[in-house]
């Protein structure tokens, strides 16, 4: 296969995972090339996912190395086998990868469960909303930008109408509810809106209200996806120059108990409704 120019944070996924089995086996890369039959420079290759692989080596390779793991490796095979651009490649001229890698692991998600803070679920927003968000960046983005931008933060959203969608939570802060992004009419919709989507069947919004006091994490959203297996699943949080992308196993029982923490102090979902219901009416 030839070289990417541009690996996706999935791609990279896969080839991490491939060098988390060569290591967990105790191997070098010169040791892999010898027990592969291949040189440590295309093993690195694909570990770095500059070079993709088929399901069939990722099978062999996992077989070599001793990984007793099934469903771990059948879920590696399936991300080997996907082939084609996803819709959010439309936008790479335009959108940084963060943004791309983002659509493309809501794409690919379970389930999800998010913590916002201080704005609107992204897969939730309106779209005067999400047009009020875009206009507070600095500098501020030229109209074809702001466009672009909106285009794929709409686009996210079908995610949701999937035949088989991914179950989410939506752990959100009653600071986030409060801000009036696009000035009051537009906030009075987003609220009407986000009562809308939490009777979907695979939505839960609960409220994080001010009463509560203090939380673990309070500085950032957080979005958990969990992935086929739990080795693939993934935290993203927002950071001042975009998204960070974590999977680390520590990171991820760390992000776990957070949420957990956020959840047992977060309203219950018919208490949520009621209390986004009375905020809406206020306005």
């Amino acid at each position: 296969m030839p070289p990417r120019k541009a690996p996706t944070a999935r791609q990279r996924r896969l080839g991490a995972e491939l060098r988390k089995l060569r290591e967990h086996a105790g191997l070098s890369l010169g040791d892999a090339g010898a027990l592969l039959s291949t040189d440590r420079t295309s093993i690195s290759n694909s570990e770095s996912g500059r070079f993709g692989v088929s399901a069939q080596r990722v099978r062999t390779w996992a077989s070599l190395y001793g990984c007793p793991d099934t469903p771990y490796v059948d879920a590696l095979a399936a991300m080997a086998e996907e082939r084609g651009k996803g819709w959010w490649e439309e936008y790479r001229s335009d959108l940084s990868a963060g943004a791309l890698d983002l659509a493309e692991l809501e794409h690919h998600a379970r389930a999800l469960r998010a913590a916002q803070i201080m704005h609107m679920p992204g897969l939730l927003q309106t779209e005067d909303y999400a047009r009020a968000v875009f206009e507070e960046a600095v500098p501020p983005v030229s109209p074809m930008v702001l466009r672009r931008r909106l285009s794929h933060r709409l686009r996210r959203r079908d995610v949701l109408d999937r035949s088989t969608p991914p179950t989410c939570t939506f752990l959100i802060h009653e600071a986030a509810l409060r801000l009036q992004f696009g000035g009051p009419k537009v906030a009075a919709t987003q609220l009407g809106y986000l009562l809308t989507q939490s009777e979907r069947d695979n939505v839960t919004v609960r409220v994080i209200p001010f009463s509560v006091g203090g939380f673990p994490n309070a500085g950032s959203s957080t979005l958990y996806v969990y992935g086929p297996v739990p080795q693939l699943d993934t935290v993203q949080t927002d950071t001042p120059t975009g998204s960070a992308f974590l999977d680390a196993e520590t990171r991820l029982v760390n992000y776990r108990a957070v949420l957990d923490r956020l959840e047992e102090k977060s309203l219950d979902p018919v208490q949520s409704r009621d209390f986004i219901l009375k905020m809406a009416q206020q306005l």
